[in-house]
């Protein structure tokens, strides 16, 4: 059973910085696409960046603050946040898809608050 466990979240300050890191296992098979999503207070799931192959995709509010990085042999996917906002607070999921199923992790909450 593929299964993605994601650390790092916690609680920051406006204008600080955290980095999400997500690892997987559990199968052999190559981890197709990674990527995190978060869903904020009162609002659906959205996407935050992701990588399939060399492209990597990033969400309006997240270009130019937040940086997505993966290691394939490892089928690790990190997220770096940097100017995080009030806005930011979420809880962060780390997503993958393996051998054509969504796999998803249990989340980690991110809070920027002073």
């Amino acid at each position: 059973q593929v299964q993605l466990e994601e650390s790092g979240g916690g609680l920051v300050q406006p204008g600080g910085s955290l980095r999400l890191s997500c690892t997987g296992s559990g199968s052999a098979l190559y981890f197709f696409a990674m990527g995190w999503y978060r869903q904020c207070p009162g609002k659906e799931r959205e996407l935050v960046a992701s990588i399939t192959g060399a492209t990597i995709n990033y969400s309006d509010s997240a270009k130019g603050r937040f940086t997505i990085s993966r290691a394939n042999a490892r089928n690790t996917v990190d997220l770096q946040m940097s100017s995080l906002k009030p806005e930011d607070t979420a809880v962060y999921y780390c997503y993958a898809k393996v051998g054509g199923a969504d796999v998803w992790g249990k989340g980690t909450l991110v809070t920027v608050s002073s």
